[in-house]
């Protein structure tokens, strides 16, 4: 089953990791550079699984392009979160889950962080809800995994540069197979 599990997500990579959804950089160089900023910061194993993973959901259902070409959110984070489920701890899908609401937590209390993001991120943000209302804030700082969902969102807001090349995908696979429940 851990090989079947890896090689499953390292293949919807092979298929999806050279869209871009509205960015400058490929959702593989996304994935890889977030992981790099996580590994790089000293976080634990399960946050840098949860950078290098958080937009799987993307691949789920075509859910990258949703905003862009049917004015939509699919809700990528949830689609996501659920996948990685059924094989991560929660240390790793809960982050996921809420790094979109992370970029929603942080239009509403940091004033500058809303500036600072992609036009695609803009543009999703809009479908997405927009800043979270006191009462989300509130709800949002309650979720466990709250704080590590904004680290994580924070890397992913700088992971789109398109000449960064960090270590391959292949590199993350000890980790990940460390991780495994199922």
């Amino acid at each position: 089953m851990t090989t079947t599990t890896l090689d499953k997500i390292f293949d919807i990579f092979d298929c999806f990791g050279s869209e871009s959804y509205g960015e400058d950089a490929t959702q593989l160089q996304h994935a890889l550079q977030v992981a790099e900023q996580a590994r790089r910061s000293g976080c634990t194993p399960a946050l840098i699984a949860a950078s290098l993973l958080h937009d799987i959901g993307q691949f789920i259902n075509d859910a990258g392009n949703a905003a862009q070409k049917l004015g939509v959110d699919a809700r990528h984070e949830v689609s996501g979160a659920s996948f990685l489920a059924v094989h991560f701890p929660a240390e790793v899908y809960e982050p996921v889950r809420l790094h979109v609401a992370a970029k929603r937590y942080l239009c509403a209390v940091d004033s500058a962080y809303l500036g600072k993001l992609s036009p695609a991120s803009s543009l999703s943000l809009t479908y997405q809800g927009g800043p979270m209302a006191p009462e989300e804030i509130a709800a949002f700082e309650a979720e466990p995994f709250h704080a590590a969902a904004v680290t994580l969102r924070r890397f992913d807001d700088t992971g789109k540069q398109p000449h960064w090349h960090p270590p391959e995908l292949t590199s993350y696979r000890a980790l990940l197979e460390a991780l495994l429940i199922s």
